[in-house]
């Protein structure tokens, strides 16, 4: 796949709608990989990215303490960039703050503007993609042959029932992020994914052999599942290597952590956190 610093002029107006799909990957405090959907980010110029934030959530800490990110934008044409970049600053007012609030959105939006724009400097984005429909068919059909025989018998379920069905369903995007070996985290579409039971994410890489296959054992990784009804979950485990299950090569992740990344309440769902009395109001 190849590469670039800089953006098109073409790029920047096409990546400019929030009509989109806008994945960044961070690097929590722990150094593991985090994905969140901020379809406002954009590219500010040939070299310069930009989001708004209009929530509160903790990928925002995590671009601040570690300022590399990974990105995935797909756009209603389905033509997808892919890149990485470094978080500079951020700031509550001027030209890119009162632009994003001019969005329709959020120009509209009686509850929530945009209150901090963050920016970016690029570091590299791939050329534009195609989703390679043809292979991800085949890896689809090859996960669902074999991923019964992948399924474990654990007392855990991460997942649960909801987060089980949301993997297997037919209207689910699944992507996977890993840190990369220069140190930014990086997105990889992973829609032939599934879940052979309520703790383990299987899939073949027959799509996007080349990056799927330097995953190595070992590794965090973590998959967000998002459906056309912005229903969404983000899952995080080791990636337990590639195995043959009915002759099928199948990667593995074991899932322990889970995180619930939909409004109105953002947070932890496994390992339960323990509720706390409330005694400030």
């Amino acid at each position: 796949m190849k590469t670039r610093k800089s953006f098109t002029i073409d790029e920047i107006t096409a990546l400019k709608p929030n009509e989109k799909i806008a994945l960044v990957a961070t690097i929590n405090d722990e150094g593991l990989p985090h994905v969140t959907l901020l379809t406002s980010l954009l590219a500010l110029d040939d070299t310069h990215m930009a989001l708004g934030e209009f929530s509160k959530g903790v990928s925002k800490e995590y671009i601040k303490k570690n300022k590399e990110i990974g990105f995935c934008i797909l756009t209603m044409n389905m033509d997808m960039w892919r890149g990485k970049a470094r978080y500079t600053h951020s700031a509550t007012e001027g030209p890119e703050y009162e632009m994003f609030n001019e969005f329709p959105m959020f120009r509209y939006n009686t509850y929530f503007g945009i209150n901090t724009v963050h920016f970016f400097d690029l570091a590299q984005v791939n050329e534009k993609e195609k989703l390679p429909l043809g292979a991800i068919a085949k890896a689809s059909i090859a996960t669902l042959l074999a991923k019964w025989k992948a399924k474990q018998q654990k007392a855990e379920k991460p997942l649960g029932v909801l987060g089980f069905e949301l993997f297997n369903r037919l209207d689910a995007l699944k992507f996977a992020a890993w840190i990369d070996s220069d140190g930014f985290p990086k997105i990889v579409p992973v829609l032939q994914a599934k879940a052979s039971d309520a703790g383990t994410i299987v899939f073949s890489p027959l799509a996007y052999s080349d990056e799927l296959l330097q995953l190595k054992q070992g590794t965090p990784v973590a998959i967000y599942a998002l459906t056309v009804k912005m229903e969404n979950i983000l899952t995080r485990g080791i990636f337990n290597g590639y195995k043959r299950y009915a002759g099928i090569k199948l990667g593995l992740c074991d899932v322990n952590w889970v995180y619930n990344s939909m409004p109105p309440v953002h947070g932890q769902i496994y390992p339960q956190v323990p509720l706390k009395p409330v005694k400030e109001f």
